[in-house]
């Protein structure tokens, strides 16, 4: 089975991207790879399932109600390095979490790397 560690940098609330990187995600987990999620730098937001969509404020819909249904995707636990298990984000996520080092041995244990 192809392993493929999918890392996403966007923020919540931020672009159709995200969404459409989400999506992505939940296809290759569907289709029978393993697939594991890191949140860098603003994807820490999509730990913030609080968010409400407003459509004046907004352009998009909360891209975090996707995170939330991980579980049924088996894309649990939602990777996040140490160095950021400090965030409001992560102190403050429902998300069952795995804390990691993001170094080259890390990333050589999986066949495929996506970065969004």
């Amino acid at each position: 089975m192809k392993t493929v560690l999918v890392i996403l940098t966007q923020a919540n609330l931020n672009s159709l991207n995200v969404h459409e990187s989400l999506s992505a995600t939940m296809v290759l987990a569907t289709f029978g790879c393993e697939v594991k999620v890191l949140l860098q730098d603003a994807a820490l937001s999509l730990l913030h399932a609080e968010v409400a969509f407003d459509g004046l404020k907004h352009a998009f819909k909360v891209a975090s109600n996707m995170v939330d249904s991980f579980e049924f995707y088996d894309l649990s636990p939602v990777l996040v390095e140490n160095k950021d298990k400090n965030s409001n984000f992560v102190t403050q996520s429902q998300q069952e979490l795995a804390f990691i080092d993001l170094n080259a041995e890390f990333i050589q244990s999986f066949d495929h790397v996506l970065y969004w």
